[in-house]
């Protein structure tokens, strides 16, 4: 019913059906904007969500492979910001902005003393025609240029002759020699080679096939890929005394990393390296470090399961689900003899996650009380673990406090499925497992430790791209152990692999320590000195 204001009726009944109308029609158009908001709010949300992960592949793809912030100019871009100044994790103390170091004026490095000298000597010519002067040298100038011999294939030819006696009547010949693989005529120096340059330099098979073949040699990639496979088997003894040993550690960590693998005409899929690192040097144990590749065809928590099914300790690993196994038991929810130890360098990455994408105050707050745990754990780097167990509880336990309350205040005021209010509940949702390190002095703050181990396996990737097959992963697995291991401890991983793969096949089972890198560049060293 429609009236015009200056003509309104004066019956009672019908002023009070006009005023129920247009209760109405305000309470449906009120109804339809309500409506139309939670449309904008979802369709922000989504908008938001998309652009953090454009954000974040973008930042993967191209961007720094760190999430170290500089907390001076975080305080710049925030005037409201009153949190004391950190340093982040390469600076010195708290409060100090790090200068460019002044630069230096070029020096040559001398060539180092152990490269083999050629001496070549340029006499000058007689100083004048018919001169029979007595020539006497006053001194010399020495010009070093390193030079360079391209590698040379060379081929051993082993002869045994066979020798008659006609006294005896009898024939000699010396036993057959023990070639590296079985039907393979390549030495152990080769197939060092080869999988050095393809699991430390990077290059894959057909790249080192074609570099082969500008050298003469044809050896198919195919075949380099079923030597390695074979070697992997001769060495898996060495690789799965490689986790033993980091098993009897009391602390560990853990982590995965991705890697595309090749379907049966199926396509491909994403399968898993799962990588496990012994290392306390930091914490002032100065037993040597390991670390150890698994390979599964997926991302299943009952891959960690396995690996570490006899493990008794701390294990430092992100929040994957998969873990939580380890940690409890699914059915009764009872702990078990494997302790969960969170890692803040996952929790900061949330929140520069959220930084890279707009500027954002809680974010940049959140950062900065981060680095001030990581300042603390610079400076008790490498101390016993009572001396680093009694600064945590003195300094960094009140800080753990403070950041929780803050925390839990700000994401108070976030929506929930935003990814500033995500990163404020990843360490909320685990922040027993996020402050045990203060707990204990021989734990870490973060695991980059274990990220670091990792970056053989994320260089490698980009060169070789993809898996072939279950067994070349398991066999790249096996391989990234040794190698990495290797590097770990100092010990030239070609010199080792050259050693071990001419020694492993008749070497016996119960000295298999004797091979392990560490060991092995300790008896090296011990026979060059002697």
């Amino acid at each position: 019913m429609r009236f015009e204001l200056d003509r309104l009726p004066s019956d009672p009944v019908l002023l009070q059906r006009m005023l129920r109308e247009m209760a109405e029609l305000l309470e449906q158009e009120r109804a339809a904007l309500n409506a139309a908001k939670a449309v904008v709010t979802t369709q922000g949300l989504t908008i938001e969500k998309l652009e953090h992960r454009l954000a974040r592949l973008l930042r993967v793809q191209f961007g720094r492979s760190s999430e170290k912030m500089d907390i001076a100019q975080l305080r710049l871009m925030f005037d409201e910001i009153d949190t004391p100044v950190a340093a982040n994790d390469d600076a010195g103390s708290l409060g100090e902005v790090r200068q460019p170091a002044p630069r230096k004026a070029g020096v040559r490095a001398p060539i180092p003393a152990h490269v083999p000298r050629q001496v070549v000597e340029h006499r000058p010519g007689t100083c004048s025609p018919g001169c029979t002067g007595q020539q006497t040298q006053i001194g010399e100038d020495v010009t070093e240029v390193l030079d360079y011999i391209p590698a040379r294939f060379r081929v051993i030819r082993h002869v045994r002759p066979r020798i008659a006696c006609r006294m005896c009547e009898q024939i000699r010949q010396a036993p057959a020699i023990d070639l590296p693989l079985p039907r393979v005529m390549a030495s152990s120096a080769l197939l060092a080679h080869l999988i050095v340059s393809r699991f430390v330099d990077h290059v894959p098979w057909n790249r080192q096939s074609v570099i082969l073949r500008r050298q003469g040699i044809d050896i198919d990639r195919d075949v380099m890929s079923r030597w390695a496979r074979k070697l992997a088997w001769l060495m898996a003894p060495l690789g799965e005394r490689l986790l033993a040993y980091i098993l009897e550690a009391p602390k560990i960590h853990g982590d995965d990393t991705p890697v595309t693998l090749l379907g049966n005409g199926n396509g491909s899929a994403i399968a898993r390296f799962w990588v496990y690192l012994r290392h306390g040097w930091s914490s002032g144990d100065m037993e040597p470090p390991a670390v150890a590749y698994r390979f599964s065809a997926d991302r299943g928590g009952q891959h960690p399961a396995a690996h570490l099914a006899n493990y008794r300790g701390f294990l430092q690993a992100d929040g994957f689900a998969g873990y939580n196994a380890l940690y409890r038991d699914p059915k009764t929810k009872a702990p078990r003899d494997v302790v969960e130890v969170g890692c803040w360098a996952h929790a900061r990455r949330k929140f520069t996650d959220v930084l890279d994408k707009n500027p954002s105050p809680v974010a940049a707050e959140a950062v900065v009380r981060i680095a001030e745990l990581f300042a603390i754990e610079r400076e008790i780097k490498g101390a016993p673990p009572d001396q680093r167990r009694r600064a945590r509880q003195e300094r960094a336990l009140p800080r753990l406090a403070s950041l929780r309350s803050w925390l839990e205040t700000m994401e108070q005021g976030l929506s929930s499925d935003s990814a500033l209010a995500k990163a404020c509940r990843y360490p909320l949702n685990r922040w027993a497992a996020m402050i045990r390190y203060c707990d204990d002095g021989l734990l870490e703050i973060s695991n980059n430790l274990v990220e670091n181990a990792l970056r053989g396996v994320a260089l490698g990737r980009r060169n070789w791209m993809f898996v072939g097959s279950i067994k070349g992963g398991q066999a790249s697995a096996l391989f990234y152990s040794l190698v990495e291991t290797c590097k770990l401890n100092g010990v030239e991983p070609e010199a080792w692999l050259t050693d071990v793969i001419e020694r492993i096949g008749s070497h016996p089972i119960n000295r298999i320590d004797e091979l392990l890198p560490w060991r092995w560049q300790a008896a090296r060293d011990t026979a060059l000195a002697a």
